[in-house]
Order: C-alpha cells, then structure tokens, then sequence
C-alpha cells in the first residue's frame, strides 16, 4: 500500500495494527471488518482456496494474515491462529455468542492447501457446536471461511482454556459419530 500522504510505500510494523511510511512518517490503521481484520490492499502471491482470487495480506490482532476480499475467508499460520485467538478472547466478555450449527457437509469438502496444493484437512474445531475448518498440517496453515473467525473467538474452548493440551491434540483426540 502506498501512503495516502506523499505516495511512497508503506511497511507493516511488527506487532502492530498499522502501516507506516518510512519516507514522511505516516500512519495509516486501516479500519477493522466485522471478523476484527483489518485489510491492506496488497496483494499476495497465493491464491483463496475456495473462490480462487488472489489473496490480500492482512493484519489480526497486530499479526499478518492473508484475506479473501470476494468471500471474506482468512488462510492464518498455525502459531499466527493460536495467538490471535488468546489476543481477541481477552476483549471477548461484552461480546454476544453466535450461535452456529455446523454443516457435516462441510467435512466432505476438498480445497487446496494455497502453499503446497495439497488438500487440506477439514475437521471439527473444538468439537461439534463449534465450526468446520481446513488446515494443512505440513504448512502449519488454517483456513477459515468469513464468520468463522468470531465464532470461535466466542465459543468456550475447553481444550485451550483448561490448560490440558494443545488445539492439535484435541482435534487429533476429537472423534465424529459415525
């Protein structure tokens, strides 16, 4: 992106939830969507697994994500989700639950993973209730549909909050009725 002030180009700060201008110093917070992400309109090199546009870099709790501006869906790295989701939780207590029933049709869906076009792995988070995401366990990435970010940041999630493992053991532990 470039700076609205003098035109020169913006960087994206460490840990923070704006760009900066090098050349005059410029400050730019791009404004925060429903999901809390705020969109930087550059482009990424990796395409949405779902409706195949290139993906935008964005910015979730101070941490750079990739974004799909046509479906509002997130491709976040592993740790990236895992600290974002802490980051959000601790505002979360005047936030209203969503409620929403996932679709077991969503477990039957193949997308490509948009690193190494494998297909991703969709499954349960946190049990059923919640949602259905997609990962991709060599490439440590998440891929999450628009809404779905804030339904997990407002589900309780035990298998983080009780300090009993981690997200990828649950999920592993997690088995579906048959």
């Amino acid at each position: 992106m470039n700076c609205p002030s003098c035109g020169a180009p913006m960087c994206l700060q460490d840990g923070r939830e704006c760009l900066t201008c090098d050349y005059c110093k410029s400050v730019y917070f791009p404004e925060k969507n429903e999901d809390g992400i705020r969109v930087l309109d550059e482009p990424a090199e990796h395409a949405c697994p779902v409706c195949a546009v290139p993906l935008v870099h964005a910015i979730l709790a101070a941490h750079p994500i990739l974004y799909c501006t046509r479906c509002r869906g997130s491709l976040i790295p592993a740790p990236v989700f895992v600290l974002a989701l802490q980051d959000l939780r601790a505002h979360r207590a005047d936030w209203v639950p969503v409620p929403h029933a996932p679709d077991p049709k969503e477990l039957k869906r193949h997308i490509q993973c948009p690193q190494c076009h494998r297909t991703m792995d969709a499954h349960y988070y946190a049990g059923p209730g919640n949602i259905v995401i997609d990962d991709c366990p060599s490439c440590e990435l998440n891929w999450l549909d628009g809404g779905e970010l804030m339904v997990i940041v407002r589900a309780p999630d035990h298998a983080c909050d009780s300090g009993t493992g981690s997200i990828w053991q649950y999920e592993a532990d997690f088995k579906l009725p048959e």
